[in-house]
């Protein structure tokens, strides 16, 4: 199991990440990624620990147990148990965190008897693939989204070549790709990139129906980031979350870039490219993955919620009880569709637990509406708290200005320093650009809310409703007419 430290070492290849137009010499201590490759770092310090350990049955050696290949009931739990360590210490604000595509790996290669057909066979690299991530404690990010050009239409029917990543020349040993894709979450701090399509392609876009993994230091991938949120804070007091949590999101480009054969997964294989994530476990794991971490999200805010009703002194209030109890609801649904899922598992035909679909994609369906639910209500319940800040923590520091901070900006029981810490969080949660950003990502986590619901709708299993349907309405009939 490698130390954060190593990880953070590890950062310092040479990859070509670009912010504000010029080119990141070293990530882990560049303003932009250092607070987020410290706060991964210290996942990794605390995978070494007993209870996120296990020894894996594919290598023999020790693994982290968020990475595992679950094969019953009581593996989901330890799976369970092991990610919700780790989201709990980011809160759930750390959306891309080293165990997300982790499932979706361990789904490929539990699966991976599916990556032979058509005279190519690439089983053995989304083996062998799957136990260097075990081994070697990899965090592997994604970009498997096209460019927002059309999204009338896929790739094949863009003006203009490779714009989204495709092949541009087959070689003996391997292939070279250009283009772009997105939204590369946590890529400019992981140490690999998982590149695929997860839209789904026509049989005309087979030259981009591409499954393959690369380092990040790739000659001729490079990542363009947002704007960072981390950057030009005050301090953690005044940004807690922005200043650690920021994973930073990129557009992946391809400027010919060499992809060897045993990087590959699927190459040139429409069919292939969608049944990686479906026909195996990997999109449940990696989703389930995604809902545990929101479990603890929303564990968190509700908790500032409850404690901001306290400090304003309106908790005992009916209209605020209301409001803290709707938070609950909202809350233990996630959760329970989570343990649902987890308790009415099924065992797939290559022995993987999986989670029930109907619960884990029903949470899924409900996430667009949830979260902004969540912080409107927490909106509600701050006011214009939220915006009575002093512009820094300076004016807790400054002789000139500490008295009127202490005076007018505390509540009973609770000091000023207290006070604007607590609403300052909030605000980080709610109203800065960190905020705004989770906001958007949350909504459209798994695609536009219409796929999220899709995957729903295809995964409620319609048999036993509409049973109960047709014996009811055969339970009665037309009433007799005569005389």
């Amino acid at each position: 199991m490698r130390t954060g430290k190593e990880y953070l070492e590890s950062l310092a290849d040479g990859r070509c990440v670009y912010v504000d137009g010029e080119r990141v010499a070293d990530v882990a201590t560049h303003p932009a990624f250092q607070g987020v490759a410290g706060s991964i770092g210290a996942l990794f310090d605390r995978a070494g620990e007993n209870d996120m350990t296990f020894t894996s049955p594919e290598t023999g050696q020790a693994a982290n147990r968020a990475f595992m290949i679950p094969r019953n009931v009581e593996d989901l739990s330890i799976r369970r148990q092991a990610i919700s360590t780790w989201a709990h210490q980011s809160r759930g604000f750390l959306g891309r965190s080293p165990d997300h595509v982790a499932g979706f790996l361990a789904g490929f290669a539990s699966g991976a008897s599916l990556f032979k057909r058509d005279g190519r066979d690439f089983s053995e690299n989304v083996t062998r693939f799957y136990h260097r991530l075990l081994t070697e404690d990899l965090f592997v990010s994604y970009v498997i989204i096209p460019p927002q050009v059309d999204r009338s239409t896929t790739a094949s029917g863009w003006d203009g070549e490779l714009i989204q990543v495709g092949v541009a020349e087959e070689k003996s040993d391997g292939f070279i790709v250009r283009g772009s894709q997105m939204l590369g979450t946590g890529s400019s701090v992981s140490d690999y990139v998982f590149v695929s399509c997860i839209k789904p392609l026509t049989p005309a876009d087979e030259r981009y129906a591409l499954s393959f993994v690369l380092p990040m230091s790739t000659p001729g991938l490079k990542l363009y980031c947002r704007r960072p949120y981390a950057v030009g804070q005050p301090s953690r007091y005044d940004y807690p979350l922005s200043t650690q949590f920021d994973e930073s999101d990129a557009l992946a480009v391809f400027e010919d870039v060499f992809v060897p054969w045993e990087n590959v997964f699927a190459y040139r294989d429409v069919d292939m490219v969608r049944s990686q994530f479906f026909q195996t476990a990997a999109h449940v794991l990696g989703n389930t993955q995604s809902q545990i971490r929101l479990v603890e999200k929303m564990k968190f805010l509700i908790g500032i919620a409850r404690k901001i009703a306290a400090v304003n002194g309106i908790d005992q209030m009916p209209p605020v009880h209301e409001k803290l109890g709707d938070l609950a609801s909202l809350a233990s649904i996630v959760e329970g569709m989570v343990l649902a899922s987890e308790a009415t598992a099924t065992i797939d035909q290559f022995g993987v637990a999986r989670p029930n679909p109907r619960f884990l994609y029903g949470s899924m369906g409900l996430q667009s509406e949830i979260y902004p639910r969540v912080l409107h209500l927490i909106r509600e319940l701050v006011g214009g708290g939220v915006i009575q800040l002093p512009s820094s923590y300076r004016e807790l520091t400054n002789p000139e200005t500490r008295p009127d901070m202490d005076r007018y900006i505390q509540s009973p029981g609770h000091s000023s320093v207290e006070r604007i810490k607590l609403f300052k969080l909030a605000w980080d949660v709610i109203g800065s650009e960190f905020a705004g950003r989770h906001h958007q990502y949350e909504m459209f986590y798994a695609g536009a809310p219409f796929v999220a619901k899709g995957y729903a709708y295809r995964n409620y299993g319609y048999d036993e409703a509409l049973e109960s349907v047709e014996s009811f309405l055969a339970s009665y009939d037309l009433p007799d007419s005569g005389p």
